[in-house]
């Protein structure tokens, strides 16, 4: 295996309250869900995005925050094992939020808190593609339009300033900054299925984080944050960020799709094996 490939120990770890204790739950095989064919058929980015607004080509941290805050939401999913907290973006006006497909997986119920006031909506599973961990969920919008970030339709490069907005252990709104470690990773998904062009960054990121975007220095997106490379389960400055350009394509063909084999773990030369966790599930309160 090349040093760019990364895959799950066994089966991929979700941490999951159950009974108010962290149980551990495995997300491969039977248990991966194929998402739901996006409602909004075949939706053209042009549209999706057309009323986000263009950043400064020059953003400061706090102003890439102030940016991107209100367009942010703490998502908390009840499944049979109990409450997850993950995290996603808006990128539509009309009420479309992207996430990872493991923080939902199970879902029987999803709510999400927008921005920085604290109200919570219900939310609904619309589409995804499971086979790169990614899920579309859909908020009531009411008289009020969204504001949706931007994806970034640049790459990025080793090196380049990047910043992460999530809930870790459940702390919404929690902002953190880093640089570009790598380029070109490919990681598993829950289901098995390889997911790739992955960008490597150092920005601190831990449970409950996944689904958040990682955000270059004008605000926008360029990634999803959805997995770590970790020997104790937190942070150890390796985390993995679905490219903005996969979410581009899934909203732009409207489509689904599952599997569900299972990964094997490997380490690549002399280094040692790394364990994958996807982000999204913490124990509630």
């Amino acid at each position: 295996m090349s040093s760019s490939q990364f895959a799950a120990a066994g089966a991929t770890i979700l941490l999951a309250a159950c009974g108010g204790a962290a149980v551990f739950a495995l997300t491969a095989g039977p248990h991966a869900a194929s998402s739901p064919t996006l409602t909004t058929s075949r939706l053209p980015v042009a549209e999706v995005q057309r009323q986000a607004t263009q950043p400064s080509a020059a953003s400061d941290a706090k102003q890439v925050y102030e940016g991107a805050k209100e367009s942010v939401a703490q998502i908390q999913a009840v499944t049979s094992e109990g409450q997850s907290t993950g995290t996603g973006f808006v990128v539509s006006t009309d009420g479309l939020i992207v996430t990872n497909g493991h923080v939902v997986d199970g879902a029987q119920e999803v709510t999400v808190q927008l921005g920085t006031d604290g109200t919570q909506r219900t939310a609904q599973v619309v589409g995804g593609d499971a086979d790169q961990d990614l899920a579309v969920l859909k908020v009531d919008t009411a008289s009020s339009p969204l504001t949706p970030l931007r994806l970034s339709t640049s790459g990025v490069s080793v090196g380049d300033t990047v910043y992460a907005i999530g809930s870790p252990f459940g702390l919404s709104q929690t902002f953190t900054s880093g640089i570009v470690s790598a380029i070109g990773r490919d990681i598993k998904a829950p289901d098995g299925a390889t997911i790739s062009n992955v960008i490597q960054t150092d920005a601190a990121i831990n449970p409950g984080n996944s689904g958040g975007p990682l955000l270059n220095a004008a605000g926008e997106v360029v990634g999803v944050n959805s997995q770590i490379a970790s020997q104790g389960g937190g942070n150890d400055g390796i985390g993995f960020s679905i490219p903005a350009a996969t979410v581009r394509s899934m909203l732009e063909s409207g489509s689904s799709s599952s599997s569900s084999s299972g990964g094997t773990a490997s380490s690549d030369g002399a280094q040692q094996q790394q364990e994958m966790q996807p982000l999204d599930v913490v124990p509630s309160a």
